[in-house]
């Protein structure tokens, strides 16, 4: 694949799982006590948008290769924590509907419910520190590479010390309603929608330099015509 099939396909990507993930944030806040329905749809919503992320950090990683074969531990280090983070996500919102399904009243999946406590980590420090990983390695990368604008290298590192900040929080009790704690909408939800909103402006970037690539590739392959002609 060209460099700028893979800028077209990875930003396309990114785009698509981003709004996903936005649109699922709201369905966090519209009841107390969510409705089955409501757990279900952002349950399927969380999933598909995490899926199409696998596809966007493996663009990452190939872009990189492709750019530099020699940063190949770095593309690695994005995608395998792209992935994991998107495996913690899977097992949380599997464990939001399988409540939600089970219990036989509305109950708040997030806390209440046989899996709610099992989730305070996984929503909690270990994204946040998955996440760093991610976007420290990724700063390092367009930092070395120059294969995206500044601005996404300087705003990960920046994005990467708000998640570390969070990781602490799991000292501060579990109550949802609390945005500094283990289960606490900053904690989770303000930092979902962070990250998505994040995603959508550099794969926007990232799309839009598909058509430079390709340019660049027409130049390059372009035969020679002998000054003399």
């Amino acid at each position: 694949m060209s460099e700028a099939a893979t800028r077209r396909t990875a930003g396309t990507f990114g785009i698509l799982a981003s709004l996903f993930i936005v649109a699922q944030v709201p369905l966090y806040f519209l009841y107390e006590t969510p409705p089955d329905w409501d757990i279900l749809t952002r349950s399927l919503v969380g999933i598909t948008g995490c899926t199409l992320y696998l596809v966007f950090f493996a663009g990452l990683r190939q872009l990189i290769r492709t750019v530099d074969p020699r940063a190949e531990w770095l593309a690695s280090l994005i995608q395998v924590a792209g992935a994991l983070w998107v495996v913690m996500v899977f097992v949380t919102q599997s464990m939001e509907a399988g409540a939600a399904i089970s219990v036989d009243r509305d109950i708040d999946t997030t806390t209440e419910g046989p899996f709610a406590a099992a989730q305070y980590l996984m929503q909690g420090g270990i994204s946040r520190l998955l996440m760093a990983l991610l976007l420290v390695a990724l700063g390092i990368a367009v930092g070395r590479l120059r294969f995206l604008p500044k601005w996404v290298g300087r705003s990960a590192y920046v994005l990467a010390v708000i998640n570390l900040a969070f990781v602490p929080a799991v000292f501060f009790g579990d109550d949802a309603a609390d945005f500094y704690s283990a289960q606490g909408w900053g904690t989770t939800a303000s930092m979902g929608a962070l990250w998505s909103l994040w995603t959508l402006a550099i794969s926007v970037s990232i799309l839009r330099s598909a058509s430079r690539a390709e340019a660049a590739a027409r130049h390059t392959s372009r035969p020679e015509v002998p000054a003399y002609a």
